[in-house]
Parts: structure tokens; C-alpha cells; sequence
């Protein structure tokens, strides 16, 4: 007895001794570089390693109680917004792939003694690198992007190696994991690998690998697996890594990779990508990976909404709020819920709990939406599963803004949803202290009285109907926001419906202008404009407007009748602008 006890307390430690990473060397030494080194083969070459794509509407709003917060918030989303996100999302490409001497550790894989770049676990072993390195996070970052430099340079007209004798084989097909009770996590990262089978004529067994403890493994990631990939019933295990195969396939997402893509396959990302990007770096990763929709995650999605197909789901709510299952361990609840929910509920929303739901009824419950709202949390990775036509709302603070708003695009830009956060307060004693990630971890939302105005307002508006407003800085407020989340028809409706303000207020008549301008609505923005310059005739910038808007519909008195104002007015702008467009001295 003591004897058998001894050699399972040895084999758990010699296990977790083998599960650990160790990132002090050199990046040559530590990763693999596929395109030069032949221990990973793709099964066929890939149609494209990346593409642009259209994306969702992604949209914050700061809604703190305090001036401070709003501030930092406004500062950072507008930061955000410029500095990190693409002029249109891309959709990189994630093929199945054989791998030699393959080794699964932790939540990452080897290829021989190589670790592979590949989707999201190179975003953790780029982070990991640094926090390892002796010479400091700086350092090890420019580190990490001399090396991607290197490889894209050395794999400049080399092709990506390719093996097609093991289509159609039985070999296994193995899955890393972080974990596997972490539903956003599992979702995106580990189920959505398996559709790079589709269509391979798979026929081996598959293995989802985790460096958890399996107590901690949840039952949310089975009954996925079975209702969206019933073809693998009794085909699919979940073993504990660490775990060693001499040849298996695997997913190659080419998103973890990017940086080793040749130089000269990477220009069309940079006409995308913020001006400042240094596309290929180390740095430049994570603004990728916020930007980018990988193409396992738009089969999932396909497969899914096929999956629902039908089936009667009418019993569903399409208007809802998704609340915690109170069994869960890290359940953060929302402070201020209840008066949230007591307006909600008077505009025809349900409380939900997608715990309570099947793995189908959840996919049904999102494609069905027309407004989810919740808060910050891994219930939206169901976001995935969202009509185009949706409206996803995430209540959460500065803190989920700076650490995790990015993660979601993905999905969002994926389904082509509405996503709209509200950043709010803390549910802190000090709600002006900054909590601190490392220490204090994700802390609770709190949505206050005037939070909940302003949530209910966008809301109310986003359905159709209008909010009585206070005061025209409130409506500018509410309209531009809406206009911001892609609903142009009911911002010039909340403004119709608030006239009086509208007429006498230039900023007003400048967003309904705006409204008019994003529906491709020249006339009416003319006549918006004319009315902003009306009433406040300071802003020459309107006269210019003007002058374009009359140009597209061809109102030669119009583009007349503006340059004689900015003559007049504004000389010096109207020399300078007459000097750079020679097409206003031939205006018939």
C-alpha cells in the first residue's frame, strides 16, 4: 500500500516537473520557425493566410459618477480608437496540421524541443518570455521582435512546408487548452480548433489537453463538444497535459504566427492598421489580435446557427438580461442590478441565466437577440452566436476597458453585432482608487442611479422610442452616442422628437447633419447644415461642409453662396481653400 502510494505521489511530481516551461534562453532556441523548420507540416497550402473582412460596430462610453473616471476613461477609449484599432478588421486564416515528436505542456505545444507560435498560446508564451527574462520587460520585448524580424526575413520567398499524405488518416488530433472551465477561454480557443477537421475526412480520435487539476474541469465543454461536433461522439477525451505523441495533427492558427509571415505578406496589414503600427513586432501582436477574426471562429459560428436550424426556439427571449449563476466560484456581481432590472423588465426584457440553458438554446438565445445587456464577464463569448442586427451591451468599468474590452472584438467583429460598452464605477469603498490587475484582480461594476439614466436612455432610444432629454447638452450626449453605435434612423428620431432644442443649438444640428451623412442622405444633410451655420455662423468649418454637400448634389448656387460667406468672414480660410481645389473657380 505504501509502495503504490509512493509511486503515485512520483508520478504526479515528475508529471508537473515535466509540465513546466522554461523561457529564460533565446528566442532561436525557444521557438519554432516553421516556414524554415520541418517539424509542423501543414495538411495542404492555405487558400490565404489572411484577408480584410467586414466587422460589427464597437463602441464605449464612459457612465462614472465621477469627472476623474470619465476622463480617463474618454482618454482611453479615444487612445484606443487611434492607436489600436484597424480601419477594417482581418480574418486569418487556422489550417490543420501534422506536428513531429509533439509534446503538449501546460497549455502550449512543442514540436519537437520548439514551442509553436500558433493562436492564442503564442500570445501567452510571448508574455510569459517577458516576465521571465533577466533584462526586463523592454528589453525582452525588442528581444521577441528582433527574432520575428529575423524570421521574417529568413523565410522570404520560402513556402509554408506542406504534407498531404495524411489526409484521411487515422492519426489523433490533439487540442491545447488553458483550461478547461473558463467558458471564453475554451470557446474561442480550444473548441473552435476543430473545425479545421471539416472536410479532411477525419477519422482518428481527438484530445483536448489542460494543465488544470480535473476537479476544476467544468461540464459546459463536453456537451459543447457534443452538440456542436456530434460526429465525434465517443471519438473525444479530455486528458490532463503533459502528453507526448511521435506524430499528430493539431490547428495552426496563423494569427499566433503573424509575426514570422514574410515581410512581404504583411503589406496589405499595414495599410490597415493604425499609422503608428510597427506591424511584425512583438508589440504589435496584441493590437492584431484584437483586430483579427480567426477563421475557426467564423466556422463555429456557421456550424452553430446550423446546428439550431429547425428547431422551435420561439419560447426564447429576444430581449434579455444575462445575470450570474450563483454557483459560481469567481461570480462578480453587478452592484445596482435590481434598478436596472426593474427598467428593463417595464420595456419587455428577460432575466436570464445562460448556465440554465442548453448548449443549442444558448446559440438560439444570441441569434434570436435584439438586445442582450449584462455584465462584464465570459457570457459574452456568446456574442459570437449574435445577429448582425443585435445589440450586445456590456456594463463594466475603467478597469475591464484597459484589460479586457479588446478580447471581445474578435467576436463582435465575427458576428457583425452591435457591441456597445458602458463604463461605469467600481463597486469599491474608493471608487476614484485604481485597482491594481495583479493584485486585486477583476473588480466588480457598479451602475449607479445616474448610470442606469444613461444606460435606459441609449436603450430606449435604440428601441424606438424617445427619452425626454433635460437640456440639449444631455440630447447631444444621448444622439451622438447612438449615432456612434451605428443607429443614424432612431438618433434623428430622439432629435425630431426634441425640436425646440435642435433649432436654436448649432452642435445639434451639426449631429443631425452627422445622422444624415452616415445614411447617404446629402440633401437633408445640406439643409442640417445650413441650419448649424445659422445659428452659430463662428464655425467656418461648416462653410466648408457646406460647400462639399452642395458640390455632391450639384447646388452650384449653394457652393456660391458659401464661398462669398467665407470670403467675407473667413479670408484667409477662403484663400486657402479656394488655392487648394481649382474646381470651385469653374462653378457655373
Amino acid at each position: 500500500m505504501c509502495y503504490n502510494w509512493l509511486t503515485i505521489l512520483l508520478g504526479k511530481i515528475f508529471k508537473t516537473l515535466r509540465n513546466k516551461i522554461d523561457l529564460s534562453g533565446d528566442p532561436d532556441a525557444l521557438f519554432l520557425n516553421p516556414w524554415r523548420e520541418g517539424a509542423l507540416k501543414l495538411l495542404e497550402p492555405p487558400e490565404y493566410i489572411w484577408r480584410a473582412r467586414e466587422g460589427g460596430t464597437i463602441e464605449g462610453f464612459a457612465i462614472s459618477d465621477h469627472d476623474a473616471i470619465n476622463d480617463k476613461t474618454d482618454s482611453f477609449i479615444r487612445t484606443t480608437q487611434r492607436h489600436k484599432s484597424f480601419r477594417k478588421p482581418v480574418e486569418i486564416n487556422a489550417v490543420p496540421a501534422v506536428v513531429e515528436r509533439a509534446s503538449f505542456r501546460k497549455s502550449h505545444i512543442f514540436a519537437g524541443d520548439k514551442m509553436v507560435l500558433s493562436g492564442a498560446s503564442a500570445t501567452r508564451l510571448f508574455n510569459a518570455f517577458r516576465a521571465e527574462q533577466l533584462e526586463g520587460h523592454v528589453e525582452a520585448g525588442n528581444v521577441l521582435s528582433a527574432f520575428l524580424k529575423d524570421c521574417r526575413k529568413a523565410n522570404a520567398g520560402h513556402e509554408f512546408p506542406v504534407e498531404t499524405l495524411f489526409i484521411e488518416s487515422d492519426l489523433d488530433f490533439a487540442v491545447e487548452c488553458r483550461n478547461t472551465f473558463n467558458y471564453y477561454h475554451f470557446i474561442t480557443e480550444s473548441l473552435a480548433q476543430l473545425c479545421v477537421l471539416d472536410g479532411v475526412g477525419f477519422q482518428g480520435n481527438i484530445y483536448f489537453h489542460f494543465p488544470n487539476n480535473e476537479e476544476k474541469q467544468l461540464p459546459f465543454a463536453r456537451s459543447f463538444v457534443e452538440a456542436l461536433f456530434p460526429e465525434f461522439a465517443g471519438r473525444v477525451f479530455f486528458e490532463r497535459a503533459p502528453k507526448d505523441y511521435d506524430l499528430v495533427l493539431t490547428a495552426f492558427e496563423f494569427v499566433g504566427g503573424m509575426g514570422q509571415v514574410p515581410q512581404a505578406q504583411l503589406k496589405g496589414i499595414a495599410r490597415l492598421a493604425p499609422d503608428d503600427s510597427d506591424v511584425g513586432s512583438v508589440e504589435f501582436h496584441p493590437v492584431l489580435a484584437m483586430n483579427a477574426v480567426n477563421t475557426t471562429l467564423l466556422n463555429l459560428r456557421a456550424r452553430a446557427l446550423k446546428a439550431i436550424e429547425g428547431h422551435d426556439f420561439s419560447h426564447l427571449p429576444k430581449r434579455f438580461f444575462v445575470g450570474r449563476s450563483l454557483d459560481q466560484s469567481r461570480s462578480r456581481p453587478l452592484a445596482g442590478q435590481d434598478l436596472l432590472l426593474e427598467h428593463l423588465i417595464a420595456f419587455g426584457f428577460e432575466h436570464v441565466v445562460f448556465e440554465d440553458y442548453s448548449p443549442l438554446e444558448q446559440v438560439a438565445l444570441m441569434a434570436q437577440a435584439e438586445m442582450m445587456i449584462s455584465h462584464h464577464g465570459a457570457g459574452f463569448t456568446n456574442m459570437l452566436f449574435a445577429s448582425p442586427d443585435a445589440y450586445v451591451i456590456e456594463l463594466g468599468t475603467l478597469q475591464t476597458a484597459q484589460f479586457r474590452w479588446g478580447d471581445f472584438w474578435p467576436l463582435a467583429n465575427a458576428s457583425g453585432c452591435k457591441y456597445i460598452s458602458f463604463f461605469a464605477d467600481f463597486a469599491a469603498e474608493d471608487q476614484l482608487k485604481e485597482p491594481k490587475f495583479s493584485v486585486d484582480g477583476i473588480v466588480p461594476t457598479f451602475v449607479s442611479e445616474k448610470a442606469t439614466a444613461q444606460v435606459m436612455a441609449f436603450v430606449v432610444t435604440i428601441l424606438g422610442q424617445s427619452p425626454n432629454m433635460p437640456d440639449a447638452g444631455k440630447l447631444e450626449e444621448l444622439a451622438g452616442r447612438v449615432l456612434r453605435a451605428g443607429a443614424a434612423p432612431q438618433a434623428i428620431t430622439v432629435l425630431a422628437d426634441h425640436r425646440d432644442m435642435v433649432e436654436n443649438n448649432g452642435a445639434l444640428c451639426l449631429l443631425l447633419a452627422d445622422c444624415h451623412k452616415a445614411l447617404d442622405e446629402p440633401k437633408s444633410e445640406l439643409l442640417a447644415l445650413e441650419a448649424a451655420f445659422r445659428t452659430d455662423p463662428s464655425r467656418w468649418q461648416t462653410l466648408v461642409r457646406i460647400i462639399w454637400c452642395a458640390n455632391r448634389i450639384e447646388r452650384p448656387e449653394v457652393i456660391r453662396s458659401a464661398l462669398s460667406r467665407l470670403a467675407a468672414g473667413f479670408p484667409e480660410r477662403h484663400d486657402a481653400f479656394v488655392a487648394n481645389h481649382d474646381w470651385v473657380r469653374f462653378v457655373g
